[in-house]
């Protein structure tokens, strides 16, 4: 059995270990970006490299590409590596182009904005 010092907890739990390797970062807003961490900070302030934003609505998607990408720490829920040796998405997912995808958000958007409108116009039913 080896004694870790503090040292080697403290590298285990920072993203050194992810330094170099193409990640999957979900930010608090709900985006989805992805690309190779080049640099970090004590903050967890990031720079991706290559990134791009991976927009899903239903079956489709699209990687949107955004170059070098710098995220500020606050922002990150969670940073995972991804497997390049596996499939990232699903086979029954569609790849589609920017403007597709966009066109598909916002249907999504106007279905969800109409079911919350419907759902105010029927409380006085009380249902519950």
């Amino acid at each position: 059995m080896s004694w870790a010092g503090p040292e080697d907890v403290y590298l285990s739990t920072s993203l050194a270990s992810y330094l170099d390797k193409k990640l999957l970062v979900l930010l608090r807003d709900g985006r989805k970006l992805l690309g190779i961490l080049r640099s970090f900070d004590q903050f967890a302030n990031a720079v991706l490299e290559g990134a791009c934003e991976r927009v899903i609505v239903g079956d489709l998607y699209c990687d949107i590409p955004l170059g070098l990408y710098i995220i500020r720490g606050e922002n990150v829920v969670l940073i995972g590596e991804l497997d390049l040796e596996k499939e990232e998405l699903p086979q029954h997912m569609t790849r589609v182009s920017i403007p597709e995808i966009r066109r598909a958000q916002k249907a999504e958007r106007e279905a969800s904005d109409l079911k919350g409108t419907m759902r105010k116009r029927m409380e006085f039913l009380d249902l519950d």
